[in-house]
């Protein structure tokens, strides 16, 4: 039997993701709420992606709600036009862009002020929508002719054209319509994801002082997007700076935040995280939905898993499998867990290979079981966003791996698997020409990655920590209580221990 919920209230707030798609992301928010049943979760997710019709994940019963709040374009607002500034949106606007462009590596005190300042601008739901009345341009190009010359490693920044000022701020106020998002009324907000989910956290955390917990679930880097090549550079050095503020101002303003390894701890130390706020919960996977198996097939056989966009490490692994296929004859190479949006583009990129005949496309399977162990090699070549859950999936699954050594890499597959330079698809490529040479060291690699999978990387575990997390974080806040009365007060700054079991709960 089931138990009851508890009146904790979580709400778990992504990205465009769970519960609305399905990807490593996706799969990992479901096996925490599918197993921290005595909670009642309330899912949000942010995104500018197209809104999804219906839950891509059944919902149990510990679910109270599941709500999407697209970003993109409302074609509704985009005819509105501007109203007057606002009394503050001034100031808000200056103070965020002076901090975003500082160079200081602890938290920006002037950017968390602005943003803050920016939220209550915001009210959440407002259709008047206040940020298209921000004056981001000409606060921007204030910013940036009292900035430095140069970067604090000496780099030069460079030239901020009117032009270039315009579309940083329009892509800014795109943005931060992440504020106005509204959070529903909970106990604790646990935000995993990026910094648009971010941005509707923090302010739910201002508006209402719900205590947020903040989960490093993707690499934590200011990546630049695929879409942001075309961009100038002083218009790139906004956005990135503009992500890494937010990072920054997450870590000031969490109660707690789980970094999902050494590598994500030691990124968010650097930007101003407080080693007490610090708590390590490594990725985990079910060990029931990877199995393992032995090897079926007698072609030599490579699996690589991604969504097959533009930004998920397909081209990297396309051009090592072209010199794969050409020292080893009949291999194959299967791409799964391809996103449905992405297909189109995946099947573009087999094209230009050539290699039409010997690539496999796959959507995501719905039994995880088939998803690595359908070859005899797994490539691990992620995108700079992607999470490292497939990585403890191929390990799980009893696969030899032949990793890009970026990120967590490394200190998540140990000495169980091989590591190559990131972006070297000759060293890629002569790697697992070697495994796939040699059947007897590539099941010895396998058994040995899922051993340390079954002793590091099990959802139990992610499920206890956290359920002890969401218990501590909320928690009713203790009842208002006094001290004794001593003869001769003693400076202090807590209650001594012997002192507080006396105190007394105020009527």
């Amino acid at each position: 039997m089931n138990p009851t919920p508890s009146r904790e209230r979580i709400c778990l707030l992504t990205g465009g993701g769970y519960p609305y798609r399905r990807d490593a992301l996706g799969g990992w928010c479901r096996t925490l709420v599918e197993g921290l049943r005595r909670f009642r979760f309330e899912l949000l997710t942010v995104t500018d992606r197209e809104l999804p019709s219906a839950p891509a994940y059944p919902l149990p019963f510990n679910v109270g709600s599941a709500h999407a709040a697209a970003l993109g374009r409302d074609p509704a607002r985009a005819e509105r036009r501007r109203g007057p500034v606002p009394d503050g949106a001034a100031d808000a606007a200056a103070l965020l862009c002076r901090g975003l462009l500082a160079d200081e590596t602890p938290v920006t005190a002037l950017f968390a002020d602005g943003l803050r300042r920016l939220t209550g601008l915001c009210p959440p739901g407002d259709d008047t929508d206040p940020l298209a009345a921000l004056p981001l341009t000409d606060a921007l190009q204030d910013a940036w002719r009292q900035r430095p010359a140069h970067t604090a490693d000496g780099t030069p920044l460079p030239r901020l054209s009117v032009r270039d000022a315009r579309t940083a701020a329009t892509l800014l106020r795109h943005a931060l319509r992440a504020v106005t998002v509204p959070v529903p009324e909970v106990e604790l907000v646990h935000c995993v994801g990026g910094t648009t989910p971010l941005l509707a956290a923090l302010a739910g955390h201002w508006r209402a002082g719900t205590p947020l917990l903040l989960t490093e679930a993707r690499a934590a880097v200011p990546r630049q997007r695929p879409a942001e090549d075309r961009l100038s550079p002083s218009v790139r050095t906004v956005l990135r700076r503009f992500r890494i503020a937010v990072a920054r101002t997450g870590y000031t303003e969490a109660e707690l935040i789980a970094p999902l390894s050494t590598y994500h701890h030691g990124w968010a130390l650097g930007h101003g995280a407080a080693p007490t706020r610090l708590v390590q919960v490594p990725a985990g996977v079910d060990p029931r939905e990877y199995p393992g198996a032995a090897e079926v097939a007698e072609t030599p056989t490579v699996v690589w898993a991604g969504s097959g966009g533009p930004d998920s490490g397909l081209g990297l692994v396309l051009e090592a499998f072209t010199e794969v296929a050409a020292a080893v004859p009949g291999v194959v190479l299967h791409l799964v867990g391809v996103t449905a949006a992405h297909e189109e583009h995946c099947a573009e990129q087999i094209e230009r290979t050539g290699l039409g005949r010997t690539i496999r496309l796959h959507p995501l399977p719905a039994d995880p079981r088939d998803r690595y162990t359908v070859g005899q090699v797994v490539a691990h070549v992620p995108g700079p966003a992607d999470p490292p859950y497939r990585l403890v999936e191929a390990m799980m699954s009893g696969r030899a791996v032949v990793g890009v050594d970026v990120g967590p890499a490394a200190e998540t597959l140990g000495a169980t698997g091989i590591l190559v330079p990131a972006g070297d698809p000759s060293e890629l490529a002569i790697a697992i020409v070697g495994l796939l040479r040699a059947p007897g060291r590539r099941r010895a690699l396998g058994d040995a990655a899922r051993q340390r999978a079954l002793s590091h990387f099990t959802v139990d575990r992610v499920v206890r920590v956290y359920g002890a997390l969401y218990t501590d974080l909320a928690a009713p806040p203790p009842a208002t209580a006094f001290e004794l009365a001593l003869t001769v007060p003693a400076p202090r700054t807590t209650t001594p221990a012997t002192v507080r079991w006396l105190t007394r709960e105020t009527s």
